[in-house]
């Protein structure tokens, strides 16, 4: 084989074998430099992207060092302005407390001292009357009460004394307001005091018994005693007293809540009107049924007295009839046997001669025979 030199142009002879060796070399030696280039350039490429790697992770790193820098910094100022922000309502909260305490001791200085005074001037009153005239004085007061703000708080209620004793007791007022004619709220009240020098004192529950008995006459739904009885009693002095425990729907107080216990059962009986009324209607559909039931029971038993009498009529009227179809069948039967013997007496009368008639009379038949009458 021949090979030309690139520079010179000589032309050299060479063996097969030698030009594959040479060949081979040649190529050994491009492969080795080729891979050193290629694994050099692959190196240098990925120093330079492992660099950048390196930079855009120490960009992100310094990124999110800011990040949590900043996210940390914004917790803390938020923690920080809730606790100033929570020890500003704890204070707060304090000083409302405090004026809240100093308001209600204030206000409860207020009526402590107005309790004092009533007490003070109810005492003073009944130590300036008489026995009587201590307890019609507090229904007086109760009254007088009542009528400064009638037309303000209940312009359509009825309150008056309690003149009926026919049961052999009576309250004092009756309370009662309707609505719509559904009655809406019904007191019966007694009034009690007594002069403080009275020897036997008496107890607020000594009346509770005859109060709820005249609350039931009377039909009405709740029952109060206006009491200045038992005056340094802690129970009583309170004002207002349940005593539903005892009996149904009664309460004890004190003069000063009168009014405001009737406004308090009128609101809470206002709030169940629709009840009242939709139990109205229906205990008045009850009536209704009720008398609907008794009137047709009522007609009823008049249906069935008028069907008793009519059937014993009828049962003696056809007892009557069969009477008189007997009586008919034996006068039928009287008649078809005189219409036989009247038959048998005709065939007799009809066969009758004067020969037969004088058979065995022979002075009348030859009588006959003078008068010139045939007997034969």
């Amino acid at each position: 084989m021949k090979i030309v030199c690139p520079n010179c142009g000589v032309s050299y002879d060479l063996e097969d074998a030698a030009y594959a060796q040479i060949v081979q070399q040649v190529r050994d030696d491009a492969f080795r430099s080729e891979v050193a280039r290629q694994v050099e350039l692959l190196q240098t490429k990925w120093e330079v992207e492992h660099q950048q790697k390196v930079a855009e992770l120490e960009t992100l790193l310094s990124k999110r060092e800011v990040e949590a820098e900043h996210r940390l910094l914004d917790a803390v100022r938020d923690r920080e302005w809730k606790i100033s922000d929570l020890e500003n309502q704890l204070s707060q909260q304090g000083m409302k407390q405090e004026l809240a305490e100093q308001q209600l001791r204030s206000e409860y200085e207020v009526q402590l001292k107005l309790k004092e005074e009533q007490l003070a001037y109810y005492r003073d009153f009944k130590a300036r009357q008489s026995t009587k005239m201590v307890g019609e004085s507090l229904e007086q007061h109760c009254l007088s009460q009542f009528n400064q703000m009638r037309m303000a708080l209940f312009p359509d209620a009825y309150f008056e004394k309690d003149n009926d004793a026919r049961s052999g007791s009576k309250g004092d007022f009756i309370f009662r307001e309707a609505s719509d004619g559904v009655e809406l709220l019904s007191i019966m009240f007694e009034m009690k005091n007594e002069m403080d020098t009275t020897a036997t004192k008496h107890k607020n529950e000594d009346f509770f018994k005859e109060l709820d008995k005249d609350r039931r006459e009377k039909g009405c739904e709740y029952a109060i005693l206006v009491s200045l009885l038992e005056p340094e009693s802690e129970l009583y002095d309170g004002g207002i007293v349940d005593v539903s425990y005892r009996y149904p729907k009664m309460y004890v107080i004190r003069p000063q809540f009168f009014l405001p216990m009737i406004t308090l059962l009128r609101n809470a009986a206002l709030r169940s009107l629709d009840a009242r009324r939709e139990l109205h209607r229906i205990q008045s559909l009850n009536l209704d049924a009720t008398r609907f039931e008794a009137n047709l029971m009522t007609f009823k038993d008049a249906v069935s007295r008028n069907y008793d009498l009519a059937s014993r009529n009828f049962q003696t009227a056809l007892d009557e009839i069969d009477k008189s179809i007997d009586h008919l069948q034996k006068v039928r039967k009287a008649l078809v046997s005189s219409e036989r013997n009247l038959r048998l007496l005709n065939d007799k009368t009809e066969d009758l001669s004067i020969r037969k008639l004088t058979k065995d009379s022979p002075g009348i038949r030859a009588e006959f025979e003078a008068q010139g009458v045939s007997v034969k």
